[in-house]
């Protein structure tokens, strides 16, 4: 009987955690950031509860606990990505414009550094095995290697392609998507090189990338509505999920092996259980233009901006960003 009991309440524990696994997110809250020009990637630091967000020439940061401005970093050209440092001091962003890389002091959000990179440097990680800031140069197709306690770049790496969004896995192993190529690159970062260019069936112009590192997963979001997952040993497809138009990043949550892509085009959250044969499982309606996003695994939140549009500057195809509009919506459960 007790075995009994005790298998009983296992099984309700199951049930009640897939239950909440499977509620549905939806949009809990709007801040709005203001300002002129559009924007690009988003980093969430749960820990220290702030969301950073590349906008235009600087590089807004928010309180997520309160949804206030915290300050901004100041001074840039074209920012594109943010990286941060473990010690929990620094962090660096791309200057895309500027072709360089900026470290500030996480603090007092004041500029430390500028290093040179290579041309419209876009996509940043830090590699903690080897305490190194990669920069992946979407003009100059390859990967400034940074080293920011001397603040000098170690290494150049040439890269077959446009590289796009980067992952590390924390054991030494960095991966990036080549955009025109529709492959992904894995690279040795103890030997500063390129070791293996993997190929992605039914993906075009892969752009965001995420990681599931317990079971070495890459989750590439390509056009044509798909999202390639990958295995990061083999470089063997695993399965090619169906998700929304146009999307730009990806997210991963490792507690409820969800994987996120936030969809432009049409203005949509694509959720895939990538533990249960990688199926599309919510399709959460955002905003139009709502391209870019970042995972916040503390509160299992999702960031995502947007903002309103107005008809193209001349000599542009692109819709033009109101000013004033920029808003970061909150997703949630």
């Amino acid at each position: 009987m007790k075995r009994y009991a005790t298998s009983l309440a296992a099984m309700c524990c199951l049930v009640a955690m897939s239950s909440m696994a499977q509620t549905p997110y939806k949009v809990v809250a709007q801040w709005k950031i203001g300002g002129t020009g559009g924007w690009d990637y988003l980093l969430a630091d749960g820990p220290a509860h702030r969301l950073y967000i590349t906008h235009n020439s600087r590089v807004e940061v928010v309180d997520t606990a309160t949804g206030k401005p915290v300050g901004a970093v100041t001074g840039l050209k074209s920012t594109h990505g943010i990286a941060l440092d473990p010690d929990g001091k620094t962090g660096y962003i791309s200057d895309g414009a500027g072709n360089a890389v900026v470290i500030f002091d996480r603090t007092s959000l004041a500029i430390l550094a500028t290093i040179p990179a290579g041309t419209n440097p876009d996509g940043i990680a830090y590699e903690p095995t080897t305490k190194t800031v990669w920069a992946f140069n979407g003009r100059s197709n390859n990967i400034s290697v940074i080293d920011p306690a001397k603040k000098t770049v170690l290494a150049t790496i040439a890269l077959p392609g446009k590289p796009e969004f980067p992952q590390v896995d924390g054991k030494g192993a960095v991966f990036v998507n080549i955009e025109d190529k529709n492959s992904i690159v894995k690279l040795d970062a103890s030997a500063k090189k390129a070791v293996e260019t993997w190929s992605l069936p039914g993906c075009e112009s892969p752009s965001g990338m995420a990681m599931d590192t317990t079971h070495g997963h890459l989750f590439s979001v390509c056009d044509g509505d798909k999202m390639a997952v990958t295995d990061a040993k083999t470089g063997k497809q695993i399965a090619l999920a169906s998700i929304g138009a146009g999307p730009d990043a990806a997210g991963y949550d490792a507690k409820n092996q969800l994987a996120f892509s936030s969809n432009g085009e049409t203005g949509t959250l694509s959720v895939v259980d990538a533990a249960h044969g990688y199926k599309t499982v919510q399709t959460l309606a955002t905003k139009k233009g709502a391209r870019t996003m970042a995972y916040d695994a503390a509160t299992n939140r999702i960031y995502l901006m947007t903002a309103e549009y107005g008809a193209p500057a001349a000599g542009s195809k692109r819709p033009s960003v109101l000013p004033d509009t920029a808003t970061v919506l909150v997703v949630g459960k």
